[in-house]
């Protein structure tokens, strides 16, 4: 399919920014079928903002993405329900199920009769 460069608008600074006829190849090889709603620099700026060791648009770490912790993850402070030490977790305890600490987490984790890949 011949393509040829389309002018469009960056959703995020409003400016123009032109999408080459080789950047549509590109996409069309890639199986994409959305034009990119951000110019270059947006797109960059997004990237930088959202790389904590993890992948892509969605700015957290999918499967296999790169090791890093989350700093600015929101922690909440909750009682493990097995040794009843105080800790840390990454949601907002809802009181009806069990909550754990990282140590039995762990050890919970290793006694299941399912392994993790």
């Amino acid at each position: 399919m011949e393509h040829s460069d389309i002018t469009l608008n960056c959703s995020d600074c409003n400016s123009e920014f032109v999408f080459t006829a080789g950047e549509q190849a590109f996409y069309a090889e890639k199986g994409f079928t959305n034009q990119p709603r951000r110019c270059k620099n947006c797109r960059d700026s997004r990237k930088a903002g959202s790389s904590r060791g993890g992948a892509g648009m969605s700015g957290g770490g999918g499967y296999g993405a790169g090791g890093g912790q989350r700093s600015d993850r929101q922690m909440f402070p909750a009682i493990c329900d097995e040794c009843g030490q105080e800790t840390m977790v990454p949601f907002q305890p809802s009181g009806n199920k069990p909550v754990y600490c990282s140590d039995c987490f762990s050890a919970r984790r290793q006694q299941s009769a399912y392994p993790r890949y």
